[in-house]
C-alpha cells in the first residue's frame, strides 16, 4: 500500500522500450489506475473529473498514453507496447492496483489484465465492441482513418472517426469552430494506435471466451443505458465471455462519462461492496 498523498504530484515512468510515459498520482487509498480511450489525455477527456471524484477513496493514477499529451511516442507502434506503459504505471503504483478503462481503454486495460499479475480488480466502461449486426462493421473506417493519418490529413482522421462512433454530422461541423477540433487534431495520429486495439473485435462476430480464460480476477462490465443497443450487446457478451465478470447497465448514462453516476458504482465494486 502507498503511503497516503493526497496533493497531485506528477512524473515520467519508462516503458519497456525505453519510453518515457507522463504519469499523474492523486488521492489517497489502494492504486487505481485509469485508463482513456481514443483521443483522450490528461488535458481532455473524462480521466481528470472521474479521479477527482475519486480521489476521497483511491490513490488514482491518470497517464497519458504513448502518442499523447507529454509521453513519448517510440516507432513502431505495437499493441504489446501499450501494455507495457501499463505495466510502468503498475509499478510506479507500488506493483499492485485496481484498472478500469472506457472505450478502446477498456479493450487495452483487459489486454493488460490478461499478462499483468499486479492488477488486482478491473472495471471496464463501453468496450466498443460490434458482435451482430446491430450496426455495420468499422473496417472502412479504420481504412480511412489510416489513409488519412499517412497523408497528414490529421482533421479528416478526426472527422472520420467521430462519424464512425456515430457523432451526429452538425455536432461535428460545430466543434470544427471550437478550440477544442485544435487539440483533437494534435492527437489525430494515434487514431490507428486505438484500431489496432479494437478493430478485430468490430467485425459482428461473437466473442471466443478461451481468448480471456486466464483472467480470473473479478471484473465489472458496464454500458450505459442510454448508449446504442450495438454497445449494450457487445459488452453483455464480453461480460459472459469473461470468466469472473458481472455486467451493469448504468441508467440514464451513455459513452459521454458522467463522474457523479460512475464513482459510486466504481467504488463499491473495488471496495468489494457490490
Amino acid at each position: 500500500m502507498l503511503a497516503e498523498n493526497a496533493e497531485p504530484t506528477t512524473q515520467a515512468v519508462l516503458s519497456r522500450d525505453g519510453t518515457p510515459i507522463a504519469c499523474e498520482r492523486r488521492g489517497q487509498g489502494h492504486p487505481l489506475i485509469l485508463v482513456d480511450g481514443a483521443l483522450c489525455s490528461r488535458t481532455m477527456g473524462p480521466s481528470l473529473p472521474l479521479a477527482r471524484a475519486l480521489e476521497g477513496s483511491f490513490t488514482v493514477f491518470r497517464y497519458d498514453r504513448r502518442g499523447r499529451g507529454d509521453s513519448g511516442d517510440t516507432a513502431p507502434y505495437v499493441v504489446e507496447r501499450e501494455v507495457d506503459d501499463i505495466e510502468a504505471v503498475l509499478q510506479a503504483a507500488g506493483g499492485e492496483a485496481f484498472v478500469w478503462g472506457m472505450s478502446s481503454g477498456a479493450m487495452l486495460a483487459l489486454m493488460a489484465a490478461s499478462r499483468l499479475p499486479g492488477i488486482g480488480k478491473l472495471a471496464l466502461y463501453e468496450a466498443p465492441l460490434i458482435v451482430d449486426d446491430s450496426r455495420k462493421t468499422t473496417q472502412g473506417d479504420w481504412a480511412a482513418i489510416r489513409a488519412a493519418i499517412a497523408e497528414d490529413r490529421r482533421g479528416d482522421a478526426v472527422t472520420a472517426f467521430l462519424k464512425s462512433v456515430g457523432m451526429p454530422g452538425l455536432l461535428i461541423v460545430f466543434m470544427r469552430l471550437t478550440p477544442i477540433w485544435r487539440k483533437l487534431k494534435a492527437v489525430a495520429h494515434t487514431l490507428p494506435y486505438d484500431g489496432a486495439i479494437v478493430e478485430g473485435d468490430q467485425r459482428g462476430k461473437m466473442l471466443d471466451p478461451a481468448r480471456w480464460a486466464s483472467v480470473h480476477v473479478p471484473i465489472l462490465v458496464t454500458d450505459g443505458g442510454k448508449s446504442p443497443l450495438w454497445m449494450q450487446r457487445g459488452n453483455k457478451a464480453l461480460a459472459e465471455a469473461l470468466p469472473n465478470a458481472r455486467y451493469r447497465t448504468l441508467a440514464g448514462q451513455n459513452h459521454m462519462l458522467k463522474p457523479a453516476a460512475h464513482a459510486p458504482v466504481l467504488t463499491a465494486f473495488f471496495n468489494g461492496r457490490e
